[in-house]
């Protein structure tokens, strides 16, 4: 591994996913491992956005609204990309454990856990600054597109 490093060859490709040499459990773990540290990270994001809220109601703003949402396109950017992390991240943890004991639960959970998101964005953004139905439709799209892709592979497969 030194000897990769002090060459300047491609050291990150010791580290890359192999067929043959990974298994398949291990890396289904891995997979969970980082699909959960993205769900961590995107809900907190949601529920405490970046700035913080407003404590007061002072010079035309509301206590309890996101500071960052007085700028309007990069808040939306910011949303609709969180939004669209969380979701995909939830998508990847409930594929994974199907079939795990306990998946009823953790579906109820991560449901859960995405209304909780979506009841928090929408209490500290002001009504005027964002289209929910725009973060609605990111949160869609992980969804959209594996069942895009399962049609897919049943339509061609054939």
């Amino acid at each position: 591994m030194l000897n990769r490093l002090s060459t300047g060859k491609s050291w990150y490709k010791h580290f890359q996913y192999e067929e043959g040499r990974d298994k398949p459990g291990d890396v289904r773990n891995i997979m969970l491992v980082v699909a959960t540290l993205i769900a961590s990270v995107t809900f907190q994001a949601g529920v405490n956005p970046p700035g913080g809220v407003w404590q007061d109601n002072d010079n035309g703003h509301h206590a309890g609204r996101a500071i960052y949402a007085s700028q309007s396109a990069a808040y939306y950017v910011f949303l609709i990309s969180n939004t669209f992390a969380l979701s995909a991240s939830v998508l990847v943890i409930i594929s994974l454990t199907h079939r795990f004991p306990f998946h009823f639960e953790i579906v109820i959970a991560t449901v859960s856990m995405i209304v909780t998101y979506g009841s928090a964005i929408f209490a500290v953004t002001p009504d005027e600054s964002v289209r929910f139905r725009y973060v609605i439709a990111a949160a869609s799209v992980p969804f959209i597109l594996r069942c895009l892709i399962q049609l897919f592979n049943i339509v061609f497969k054939k």
